[in-house]
Formats: C-alpha cells, sequence, structure tokens
C-alpha cells in the first residue's frame, strides 16, 4: 500500500515540478524583470545600501534586517549544502550555472511578493505586524478562499513535513560525527525549539538576527579557505562550469538539459523566491524608508546572499576537491576532509545544526502567521499547534522521512502555484510601488509612503497601516 502511495505522490510530483512550476517560476520571474525594467541589475548595488537602515524598528514590527535574517534562516538550509552536491551529481558542474541564473531572474519575483506582503499587511491583536500571501490574496484579490487554500498548503508543508525532515538531518548529522544517538539529539533539539517558538515573533527575530549571520560566514569563510588553497585550479573550474551549462563539455547523462533542469529545480528550492514564503517574514517588518518596496530591495539581497554567496560556496568546496565518493550532505562532508582534514567533518556537522535548526525556527513562524490568517490564534489553539510542530520534529529526529518528503514537494509545489497566480495578478501594484519608490529616491528624498496617491489601493488595505501618522 504504502508502495502504490508512494508511486502516485511521485507522478504528482514530476507532473508538478517537471511540467507545470518550474517553467511557471521561470516565466514570472522573466516577465517581472522586464516590467521592473531589470531592477536586480540596474539597482543592484541598492540592495545592500537600503540595509543601512534596516536595524530601526517600533512596537509593531521587527526591524527589516531581523526579517531578513528570518526569511534567510528557513532559505539557508540543508538545500544550500546537500542540495548543491545533489544537483551537481544530476546535472553536472554546469548546473551550478543555472542555479545563479535562475536566482538573478528569481530576484524581482522576490521584490514583488515582498512589497505586497508589506503592502497589504495588518496587525493582530497584539498590536504586532502580520501578512503573507494569504493576506494579499484576501484583501488585494478579495479571494479569502484562496488565502486559506495557501495557508493549508504553507502549514502542511513548513510547519510539519519540512521541520521533520530538517530534524532528521541534524539527528544524521549529528549521529555521524559524534556518534550521539537520535533520541538524544531529537530531545535536545525540541527542548531548543520550544524555548525559541513559546517566546513568540520577536523572540525568533532576535534568534534569527544572531544565528543567520555567525553561520553564513562560518561556512563563506571556509570555502574562501578552499578556493585560496586551490586558486591555481579557480579558472579551471569556472571554465568547466561554463562549458558544462552549456553542453560543450559534458559529464553526466543529458548533458544540457540535466544541467538546466537540475540547476532550476535546486536554485527554486533554495532561494525560494516565488514560493511564498519569505513575505511572511517580510510583511513583520517597519520597513525603512517607511515604503513597502524597500522591503522588496531587502528580500532582493537574500536571494542574493542564498544562492549567489553560499550555494556558490558549497559548489566551491566540492568541485574543487575533485572527485569524491558519496552523494548529497556525504559528498560535500568528503570533499571537506580531503581539504582541510579529519575536523572538516566536525565543523560541517555543526554548520548543519545551525542550518537546519534556524530553518525549523524560521519554518515554524510562516506556519504560524498562516495559522492566525486562518483565526485559529487563540492561546490555547497555538499552544496545540506549537505542540503538534515539536512532536513532528521529535518524529522527525527518529524516523524515516522518504514519503514525508515527497508529499511536502507536492504541497510546496500547489503553495507556489497558488503564489505565482495571485503575485501575477497584483503585479500591477508592485510595479506602482517600485516606480514611486525610485522616482522619490532620483529626487533625493528619503522614499515614504503616500497611500492617498493611490486611492484604488488604499480602498483595499487595513487602516491604520499606511496613514499618516
Amino acid at each position: 500500500m504504502q508502495d502504490i502511495a508512494n508511486q502516485v505522490v511521485d507522478i504528482i510530483n514530476g507532473l508538478i515540478w517537471g511540467k507545470i512550476l518550474i517553467w511557471l517560476l521561470v516565466s514570472c520571474g522573466v516577465y517581472f524583470t522586464l516590467r521592473l525594467g531589470f531592477i536586480q541589475f540596474c539597482h543592484f548595488g541598492h540592495m545592500f545600501t537600503v540595509l543601512k537602515g534596516s536595524r530601526q524598528t517600533d512596537e509593531s514590527g521587527i526591524s527589516s534586517f531581523q526579517a531578513l535574517c528570518t526569511s534567510l534562516a528557513a532559505r539557508v538550509g540543508t538545500g544550500n549544502v546537500a542540495g548543491v552536491a545533489v544537483a551537481i551529481t544530476l546535472g553536472g558542474p554546469g548546473a551550478i550555472f543555472w542555479m545563479w541564473a535562475i536566482a538573478l531572474v528569481g530576484a524581482a519575483t522576490g521584490f514583488v511578493e515582498a512589497t505586497l506582503a508589506q503592502l497589504f499587511k495588518i496587525r493582530d491583536q497584539k498590536g504586532q505586524f502580520r501578512g503573507g500571501p494569504a493576506y494579499y490574496m484576501e484583501k488585494g484579490l478579495n479571494a479569502r478562499w484562496m488565502g486559506i487554500l495557501f495557508s493549508v498548503f504553507l502549514i502542511i508543508t513548513f510547519g510539519f513535513a519540512f521541520n521533520s525532515v530538517q530534524a532528521n538531518t541534524i539527528t544524521n548529522a549529528m549521529q555521524g560525527a559524534f556518534g550521539l544517538d537520535p533520541w538524544i539529539s531529537g530531545v535536545i533539539l525540541v527542548v531548543l525549539t520550544a524555548l525559541i517558538i513559546f517566546g513568540g515573533l520577536r523572540s525568533i527575530a532576535r534568534f534569527s538576527e544572531l544565528a543567520v549571520p555567525f553561520m553564513a560566514v562560518a561556512y563563506l569563510l571556509m570555502a574562501i579557505v578552499i578556493i585560496v588553497m586551490n586558486f591555481g585550479q579557480l579558472l579551471d573550474v569556472l571554465v568547466l562550469i561554463v562549458k558544462n551549462a552549456f553542453g560543450i563539455q559534458e559529464t553526466v547523462a543529458g548533458g544540457f538539459g540535466a544541467a538546466i533542469l537540475n540547476g532550476f529545480k535546486r536554485g527554486l528550492f533554495s532561494n525560494e523566491a516565488g514560493m511564498g514564503s519569505a513575505p511572511n517574514a517580510a510583511a513583520s517588518a517597519t520597513p525603512y524608508p517607511p515604503h513597502p518596496a524597500s522591503q522588496g530591495y531587502v528580500q532582493m539581497a537574500g536571494v542574493f546572499i542564498d544562492t549567489i554567496l553560499i550555494c556558490t560556496a558549497s559548489a566551491a568546496i566540492i568541485l574543487l576537491a575533485g572527485a569524491q565518493e558519496g552523494e548529497g550532505i556525504l559528498l560535500v562532508q568528503n570533499a571537506l576532509v580531503s581539504q582541510v582534514g579529519g575536523w572538516g567533518r566536525y565543523f560541517l556537522a555543526v554548520i548543519i545544526l545551525f542550518f537546519a535548526f534556524t530553518s525549523i525556527v524560521a519554518n515554524y513562524f510562516y506556519a504560524e502567521n498562516c495559522l492566525v490568517f486562518l483565526e485559529q490564534n487563540h492561546p490555547m489553539g497555538l499552544t496545540i499547534f506549537r505542540v503538534a510542530v515539536l512532536a513532528m520534529v521529535i518524529f522527525g529526529s527518529v524516523a524515516s522521512l522518504q514519503f514525508v518528503w515527497n508529499l511536502a514537494d507536492v504541497s510546496m509545489g500547489l503553495m507556489a502555484i497558488t503564489n505565482l497566480i495571485a503575485i501575477s495578478l497584483l503585479s500591477g501594484s508592485a510595479i506602482k510601488l517600485a516606480k514611486d519608490y525610485n522616482a522619490q529616491r532620483k529626487a533625493g528624498k528619503l522614499p515614504t509612503f503616500d497611500v492617498t496617491k493611490y486611492p484604488e489601493i488604499q480602498a483595499k488595505l487595513e487602516a491604520g497601516i499606511w496613514d499618516k501618522k
């Protein structure tokens, strides 16, 4: 019976990811790039200069920097390490080129969804900002049913399935490096997770603000060390990536097609642009400059950091090490050990611990945000939900999760399709806001959103969010 269920799920996954979602994500990314005037290239520097004021906040929201770190906490997970290894194994070195390409195109999609999330955000019962795809579906499209559908997909995917998978990755890494029993790792993981998620949104944001920069910088420094050690081979590796990307030098079966397909799949899975997950964090911020589009720029930076920096670091570790045994995380581990010695195995285990644990915390926040949208946010309901999430973490620590992972792919695919339809229909508003923001920048002003200039948008917004104080 389970074999039949696995086959059905695999067929659905093949249809969603192989026939619909990848090309929908690519076409949306290209469309938004054109409509926004190649914003991710023309305003590349501004993605980072806007972070100068990103530590500012107020009593209603977290800072833009905390929102960026929370979204990065979910983005930067095992996909940035094991996922890159899978892309290279199945698609060859050229898959890395197409990961870069889809990240650069997808950054425009990330801008649109984050800007819309900021625009249509609300205040919850505690006075804190909430928002995301479910909210802009309800308010922007007057389609609460669509928001409910999206929320259910996200809660299944991020609240339960992905957290089980991340917990499984952590316990396997701890067992492989330190011989720690999965039950022990699982219990410790549950206790640490409970301490953070029961602290609420601000607790999650503070944790992400501290943990994400630390783990990302540590991993990038390791990659830089390996690049310096193998500097003479760097040009050869870059040439190999480009040649393989265009089928000039095939290294795997499928050649050119395999490189594109696996690069797109792993890149999209890693940077999440268009998936509808990161906007949940983006909406919770008090943006600076005080304009919805500023958070769009911040989240574009997140796509760049995730794929162009961290995924490239994994690719450098693997490709500069030469041929190694193993698949997924084992391939990266063996590559690291061949370069720096046995201690690299323990370093990677600790990095995976941070990557996967921060993903669990951020994934929980996304799911809670959608639970609030479904109006199941009374104290007892949230407590039951948190306990259920912790139960899935302990389950994931000791269980085999292939079926859960496959089912999560289906749910995530449906979630992304729902979100892409919504942001395509609402893209006109995001484009108006981008033009308004940059017109003010060009005039030497601090971009500030004046909602009265857009009465057709103002009528859809929650009162008091963007009204002048």
